[in-house]
């Protein structure tokens, strides 16, 4: 009829516009129902999307906070990117505009996955961001899609990073802190885009004596050009993990960076030789086993042979000394003839009690294992009373130097909140008179004017403490000009409540310490510096009395 109508110069106006209009609204009927048709494609093809790729393993984490209620890690929902290959138009364009947003993507590959016809689901990238995920919806690009996942997320960056861990690409625990949600609390399985519902684990960190701790570590590797730190606080009698840091830093929002063997947590993955702050123990060990007392006084003017080696003092002190002085001067010699005077049998044994012949475990992960002597003789127990020969986990040592101040009981270093104390679930491994004597000597140690841990003193805060410097092992004997300066800490020492230990990793000799590298001109004031500002914010108040007979 519209062809009549036109073919007819006759027809009228009226007719013409009539069948005119009756064309738009045959044209745009088609259109609509077209329309209609793809959304009801649209709308049936998520589902066969999620018949090939279930949508209900999504991985849900509790939240983990601080012992004040402070956050350090939660999930959140995030986009995930995925393809429908059957729906994809244009190819090219895809993959065009996909590496536009991702330079990270392989063009050939992608094109390889998205020109597969029979796949119906293939995901892309896990967790983008929603700028990201809005520039590409914004292409309009059909076949591809989002749906909302978990991510775990870090709201401090990497704050306590090396203890958090990290969780897989399916938001799975791997290490750390995540791993032991895992394999102890249990994650919770939810449907894509829905959170989870599980209480949040509380640990024994403090956010903000954890920032203090690594802001001074940090500072330290700086002014001694150090290659790396390593600090941990512990609660004296809870054995509560407060703050544990390791330099170079993680990110736990980085995977890869739980990899690098640069980034070894040095607390609990390596094992050193302490140097002497293991007089501390050796001491301990005399004092305990009634070999020695306070007063008793060493010969330590000749040194020590064994073999081939002879052992001296650093600055030998020309007479003979005390077992106060020897602790104090930090004696080699000294120390050395405790520890033959309590022989390599009982040394060994007390070392066991001591809790540090076998690795032990936090819930962050296991603790490397001590690395003992293979033979145990003579030579051996001389080095092993001032440091060396024998190699420890950090964490370990401060343990069980814990246990020596707090009045005797050893707990093992934990990073969930404790609601007893030591003396009420711990292994008495010292009498309390031997503790009240260590606490002496640390505090002498450090208010003597001769004292080695003298730089690490805090008025009011009553620190008392121990230096150790031990060359590291190289080829045939050690590397003098590379150490490990440690400094162990302990306050208040009328009552202890803190253990803090400090490590860095072959610092440099600077103006500020004459060309030296021994802890005490920089092990100790990074622990001074590092109570001076956790001790406030831990609640520990200042008193302004000191013991006059400590100074003499």
């Amino acid at each position: 009829m519209s062809l009549a109508a036109s073919q007819n110069p006759r027809a009228s106006p009226a007719a013409r516009a009539f069948v005119v209009a009756l064309s738009v609204v045959i044209g745009f009927s088609a259109i609509s129902i077209q329309l209609v048709r793809l959304a009801l494609q649209g709308q049936f093809a998520e589902p066969r999307v999620a018949m090939t790729q279930p949508l209900t393993t999504a991985v849900w984490r509790p939240d983990i906070i601080d012992r004040n209620g402070r956050l350090l890690a939660t999930d959140i929902e995030a986009p995930t990117l995925y393809a429908d290959p059957a729906m994809i138009i244009d190819v090219d364009e895809v993959v065009e505009r996909l590496t536009e947003v991702f330079p990270e993507f392989n063009a050939a590959e992608l094109r390889r996955s998205l020109s597969d016809r029979n796949r119906r689901y293939v995901r892309l990238k896990r967790g983008i961001s929603p700028a990201a995920a809005q520039r590409i919806h914004n292409y309009g690009l059909p076949g591809i899609a989002f749906r909302n996942e978990p991510k775990r997320v870090y709201p401090n960056g990497t704050l306590a990073g090396h203890v958090l861990g990290h969780v897989n690409i399916d938001n799975q625990g791997t290490s750390g802190l995540e791993r032991y949600i895992d394999e102890t609390i249990g994650v919770e399985a939810v449907h894509a885009g829905t959170p989870g519902t599980l209480k949040p684990l509380q640990i024994s960190l403090d956010i903000a004596v954890q920032h203090a701790l690594e802001h001074e570590l940090r500072s330290a590797v700086q002014t001694y050009s150090a290659k790396g730190a390593a600090g941990v606080i512990l609660d004296a009698n809870t054995g509560e993990v407060l703050a544990a840091a390791s330099l170079p830093q993680v990110d736990p929002a980085d995977r890869m960076q739980g990899l690098d063997p640069q980034r070894l947590d040095k607390l609990v993955d390596g094992v050193y030789e302490l140097g002497s702050i293991f007089k501390t123990l050796t001491i301990a060990m005399a004092l305990e086993a009634g070999t020695a007392h306070l007063d008793k006084v060493y010969d330590v003017r000749v040194p020590l042979r064994v073999g081939k080696y002879t052992i001296r003092d650093l600055y030998p002190p020309g007479r003979p000394l005390t077992v106060r002085d020897i602790f104090v001067l930090s004696s080699n010699v000294g120390a050395g003839m405790l520890a033959l005077e309590l022989g390599s049998e009982r040394q060994r044994a007390y070392l066991e009690r001591f809790g540090l012949t076998k690795p032990i475990r936090t819930e962050a992960g296991p603790v490397a294992a001590p690395k003992l002597p293979r033979y145990w003789g003579k030579a051996e127990t001389i080095t092993i009373s001032y440091g060396h020969g024998m190699a420890l986990a950090p964490i370990q040592f401060a343990a069980t130097a814990a246990a020596l101040v707090n009045g005797g009981h050893w707990v093992p270093p934990t990073f969930v909140q404790q609601s007893s104390p030591a003396w009420e679930r711990g292994e008495r491994i010292v009498s309390r008179e031997t503790s009240l004597a260590i606490r002496e000597l640390m505090r002498r140690n450090v208010v003597s004017p001769r004292g080695t841990g003298r730089r690490a003193d805090v008025p009011g805060y009553e620190v008392g403490g121990k230096t150790g410097t031990a060359e590291l092992p190289s080829r045939g004997g050690y590397r003098e000009e590379a150490v490990i300066a440690s400094f162990v800490a302990a306050f208040p020492m009328s009552d202890p409540k803190y253990v803090v230990l400090v490590m860095l990793h072959e610092p440099k000799p600077t103006e500020e310490t004459k060309g030296k590298i021994t802890a005490g001109v920089n092990a100790a004031p990074v622990a001074g510096q590092i109570i001076a500002r956790t001790a406030p914010l831990l609640g520990v108040l200042p008193r302004h009395h000191e013991e006059a007979q400590l100074h003499q």
